[in-house]
């Protein structure tokens, strides 16, 4: 019985290339599939099938041992980098050029990130004038791939103080739009005060309204690590 190949060039596949590359941090740890399955919202016998796929190309884009996890093989890596980059690019180009909300950029740029052209993404990246960050604070992929890595903590790692605000998930619209109503966005200083009902008493430096954030929320805000 043959094996089916597996289609690389589509959504699928760069979808969990991306997410593997997400869930796998700064220092590429290996993923575990349940996390997977529910960060792609997929069956775990999915996963594996499509894991056992991707490790098995001429190519592999995935190292994958069962209960060990998997985690990206150079080209795998490479490619999740060129989704990402399209997806920060495109995003960027919604929100500054569009004017999308804050909140809809993620899905939008979810939709396109698999379709664009290499002559479309240079031109949205030059008359975007080369951004290094998306408008969540993320940095964008330089065309060659090198990403500069970026110094920064949970804001739940903290109780009280004052810090600037690094980047934040573009993974919960909601959340997005109202840490924005507020004036939480990238680079807006907060001070930040812990509560004993397990949130945090947020205020950013212009003065707005205070937001009360449970820290279960709080963790998809992070701080620059500051000298």
């Amino acid at each position: 019985m043959t094996t089916r190949r597996v289609n690389t060039n589509t959504e699928s596949v760069d979808n969990y290339l991306k997410a593997i590359y997400a869930l796998g941090g700064p220092e590429e740890e290996r993923v575990n599939s349940t996390l997977l399955a529910e960060r792609l919202g997929v069956a775990p016998a999915s996963v594996t099938n499509m894991l056992q796929k991707l490790a098995a190309l001429p190519r592999p884009f995935v190292e994958y041992e069962p209960r060990r996890g998997v985690r990206l093989s150079a080209a795998g890596k490479r490619r999740a980098l060129e989704i990402v980059r399209h997806h920060r690019l495109l995003e960027t180009f919604l929100y500054q050029v569009l004017n999308y909300p804050i909140e809809e950029v993620h899905d939008e740029a979810e939709r396109l990130e698999h379709f664009i052209s290499e002559r479309l993404e240079e031109r949205i990246d030059a008359k975007l004038g080369r951004p290094k960050f998306d408008p969540h604070g993320h940095c964008i992929p330089a065309l060659n791939g090198k990403m500069s890595k970026q110094a920064s903590r949970p804001l739940t790692d903290v109780e009280d103080g004052e810090f600037a605000v690094d980047s934040i998930s573009d993974q919960d619209s909601a959340l997005l739009k109202r840490l924005k109503a507020h004036g939480v966005t990238p680079g807006a200083r907060l001070h930040v005060k812990g509560s004993a009902k397990d949130e945090l008493l947020l205020r950013t430096t212009k003065g707005s309204k205070p937001l009360r954030l449970p820290r279960s929320a709080a963790k998809s805000v992070r701080i620059r690590i500051e000298n």
